[in-house]
């Protein structure tokens, strides 16, 4: 059976997708198979991975009888993904659930890039998931909505909710410009699973280039997480 991990943050702007599609990649390489299921109308997996201009269907589609679910599942990027619908209409839990069940027997984990806020994609993502990541920045305004996102998230039943602390500058964080981590856990209220530093090179990614890349300064942390989503014991550090 597949681990279905919903990924969410409340705030728009952390980087939320980006982790999603590092963390796929970094588990395909451990020789996991991956899909990551895009649940955001806004959709930008598909350009993060490199598959915008190949798609002819999305998960809807699916639910929806308009196509099978091998039509609607894309390989790119060394991962598998679905993309999201332009809307939600005619999409229900039963039938969202049901498509998450179609997926258990082909894939180590299913990993559900949630949009910004708790409305309609945020429920459907959290019903389809059994656990989840909330991704923070080290700023306040980003770590109470965090904190109200994953409580939101154990109310729609998803357990062992875990945190991920993103675009994290060293510098910043020394000289006070960014809350500490204990800050961010205490705020939250979430055990965290791992820190990613700010990476220049992930914003090129819908350009050609690579999140998940032994020359990024985010490889290590996407690789560590990674291990300790398939239950690895890896000491948590700075940016790891």
């Amino acid at each position: 059976m597949a681990k279905k991990i919903v990924i969410a943050s409340g705030k728009g702007g952390v980087g939320k997708t980006s982790v999603a599609v590092g963390l796929a990649q970094a588990l395909a390489v451990r020789g996991r198979s991956v899909i990551v299921i895009d649940c955001d109308t806004l959709r930008s997996v598909d350009l993060l991975v490199g598959a915008g201009e190949t798609l002819l269907y999305d998960w809807g589609d699916v639910i929806l009888g308009r196509c099978s679910l091998d039509d609607a599942v894309c390989q790119a990027g060394g991962i598998c993904m679905m993309t999201c619908p332009h809307t939600y209409q005619g999409i229900t839990l039963k039938k969202m659930k049901e498509l998450m069940s179609a997926l258990d027997k082909r894939y180590d984990y299913v990993l559900i890039d949630s949009p910004a806020g708790v409305e309609m994609g945020f429920i459907l993502s959290c019903i389809a998931a059994d656990s989840g990541i909330v991704v923070s920045t080290p700023d306040p305004v980003c770590v109470r909505s965090v904190g109200t996102t994953a409580n939101e998230m154990g109310n729609y039943g998803v357990k062992d909710v875990r945190l991920i602390i993103n675009r994290v500058i060293k510098r910043d964080l020394k000289r006070s410009r960014m809350l500490n981590f204990d800050s961010v856990i205490d705020m939250t209220e979430v055990q965290l699973i791992g820190v990613i530093p700010e990476d220049d090179r992930i914003r090129f990614a819908p350009m050609g280039g690579k999140i998940y890349e032994r020359r990024n300064s985010s490889y290590r942390a996407f690789s560590n997480i990674a291990a300790r989503l398939d239950g690895e014991s890896v000491l948590l550090s700075y940016y790891c």
